[in-house]
């Protein structure tokens, strides 16, 4: 097992079946719009003989911050520790080390990040976001 950073074209697509459909954050992303947003990120999958076990996303100016989104380990892969492997080879990465800001959003797994050095926002007041009403419209892709 072994981390990579380019997706085949079968792995891009098991990358977009679980993000437009199984995904609370992303349902309906299209494919363009995921290749776009992997086109300007800096990913990770883990793969075995090929076969995506888990994938993660980092959009960062390699300097300052970073965002870690889409991570998530395919249904029949999990439970085994693939997704703190995965995690860290993100924290790990020579492009990522010594950023002021390295961000998250989770719904559910806030155990699991923690044990790489995430934490509660420190000053929620401060935060802001510009979110679309719908985010993702259902494509056929």
């Amino acid at each position: 097992m072994h981390i990579v950073n380019q997706l085949t074209q079968s792995q891009f697509n098991e990358v977009h079946t679980f993000l437009s459909q199984r995904s609370y954050w992303s349902k309906g992303i299209s494919k363009e719009k995921l290749q776009t947003a992997i086109d300007h990120s800096l990913c990770f999958a883990l793969v075995q003989n090929n076969q995506l076990i888990a994938f993660a996303r980092v959009v960062t100016d390699q300097s300052t911050f970073a965002n870690l989104l889409d991570v998530f380990v395919l249904e029949p892969f999990r439970g085994v520790g693939h997704a703190k492997q995965l995690l860290d080879a993100v924290v790990t990465h020579p492009k990522l080390q010594g950023l002021r800001r390295f961000s998250l959003a989770t719904h559910d797994a806030h155990t699991l990040y923690q044990q790489f050095g995430f934490d509660s926002v420190e000053a929620p007041q401060y935060l802001m976001e510009r979110r679309a009403q719908s985010s993702f419209t259902r494509q056929n892709t």
